[in-house]
């Protein structure tokens, strides 16, 4: 075999190992979006369940305060309204990848949170009701699912992070572009509220 050919055959074993490597990166970091991407879409399941938690919880409420407080309809309007608008909201594992569909969700979350702080005002001034058993257990009930909203919320934001962190930084952001994996939007906290809806009697 002459030297031009011993060369030719170097190079193009260098080139296909070159080659290789350039895969096998390629396919180590696709396989980190994957796994990024599931993380997110996880602690997206676990907000789910907490709103919903939520969403389940406010009819027994409403109905034990209405018992006390019949003539605060303004307020049991605001509330029905608020989770209708929860309710009428079709989401889809989608949502994460439409920045208005995720604002629109946020929005109307938000706006269940406002009312329900509203109809926890009104039993301040309702000494019985603050006495009632059955209204206590629900307090409670909605007090421990808006901590965990908040703690679901929190950790929804740093799978977030961790996974808008990989598909931004080079190298590996050329993969994702190349992939379809592109940012994930946060969950941001109200304006004018820093904490979950207080529930204290």
């Amino acid at each position: 075999m002459s030297r031009g050919a011993i060369i030719a055959l170097s190079i193009f074993g260098v080139f296909i190992l070159l080659c290789l490597a350039i895969a096998g990166w390629g396919f180590g970091v696709y396989n980190r979006l994957v796994a990024y991407d599931q993380n997110v879409k996880q602690s997206w399941g676990q907000v789910e369940n907490q709103y919903q938690r939520r969403y389940d919880l406010i009819p027994n409420l409403v109905a034990t305060v209405k018992g006390y407080a019949k003539h605060e309809a303004d307020v049991f309007e605001k509330v029905a309204d608020a989770r209708s608008s929860v309710g009428k909201l079709t989401i889809t594992p989608q949502v994460l990848d439409n920045p208005e569909a995720f604002k629109r969700f946020q929005q109307a979350q938000d706006g269940l949170s406002n009312a329900l702080s509203r109809l926890l005002a009104v039993t301040e001034n309702y000494p019985d009701l603050k006495a009632n058993q059955n209204f206590l257990a629900l307090q409670a009930q909605l007090e421990g699912t808006e901590n965990r909203i908040a703690v679901e919320r929190m950790r929804f934001n740093q799978a977030v992070q961790g996974y808008n962190t990989l598909v931004l930084t080079m190298p590996a952001g050329i993969i994702a572009s190349m992939t379809g994996y592109h940012q994930r939007p946060y969950f941001e906290a109200v304006e004018g509220a820093s904490a979950a809806p207080k529930v204290q009697f």
